[in-house]
C-alpha cells in the first residue's frame, strides 16, 4: 500500500510540537502502533508487540496508526474504548468516504475534530497531501455502538497553525 506521499513508508511520525499540545490536554500513557523511533510515549507498542492483540484498558492513549492498517486500528480503538481505555484520540486521514470512516469513526467515536492546515509529519519535505482529523473515543459503560439520532458525535475544528513553533516542521 502507497503511504501519504505515494511511497511505502508507513512510519510518519507525529511533529512533537503537535503530540505535545494533545498530551497537555489528555494526558498520554500509551503509544500502541509505534515504531521504537517514532513512539510519543513512555509506554508503547512495536509492530514485534502487536499494539492489535494487547489490552489499552485504563490508559489514555495516543494512536497515529499504519494507514496501509487504517480499518483493523480504528475497529481496536472503537473496541478499546468499550472495554476500558479512559481515552484514546487518534490522528487519521479525514477521508470520510472510507469504510473505517463511516464504520468504526461515525458511529463510534465521541468527537472529531478536523485539523486547519496539513500536518507536516516528522522526515516529511511537505505537508500531507490530504487533511487530518483528531478522532477521539472516551470510555462508557454498556454502549455496543453509538447511535447518532439520540447521542450525535461532536464535531469540531482543530487549528494547528496557532499551536506550531515558529520554524517548526
Amino acid at each position: 500500500m502507497s503511504d501519504l506521499f505515494g511511497g511505502k513508508k508507513d512510519d510518519w511520525a507525529t511533529p512533537q510540537w503537535l503530540f505535545d499540545a494533545l498530551d497537555e490536554e489528555f494526558d498520554f500513557g500509551l503509544d500502541p502502533c509505534c515504531y521504537a523511533h517514532t513512539a510519543k510515549c513512555d509506554l508503547f507498542f512495536t509492530e514485534a508487540d502487536d499494539g492489535l492483540a494487547q489490552s489499552w484498558h485504563g490508559r489514555s492513549v495516543y494512536v497515529n496508526p499504519p494507514y496501509s492498517k487504517m480499518n483493523d486500528w480504528m475497529r481496536k480503538c472503537a473496541d478499546e474504548s468499550r472495554k476500558g481505555a479512559k481515552v484514546i484520540v487518534a490522528l487519521v486521514p479525514a477521508r470520510t468516504d472510507t469504510r473505517a470512516w463511516q464504520d468504526s469513526v461515525l458511529r463510534t467515536a465521541d468527537e472529531i475534530r478536523f485539523i486547519r492546515g496539513r500536518v507536516q509529519f516528522v522526515g516529511a519535505e511537505a505537508g500531507a497531501k490530504f487533511p487530518s482529523a483528531l478522532v477521539i473515543w472516551r470510555h462508557r459503560l454498556n454502549l455496543l455502538d453509538r447511535n447518532p439520532s439520540r447521542n450525535p458525535v461532536k464535531v469540531g475544528g482543530f487549528d494547528i497553525r496557532a499551536l506550531k513553533p515558529k520554524g517548526a516542521k
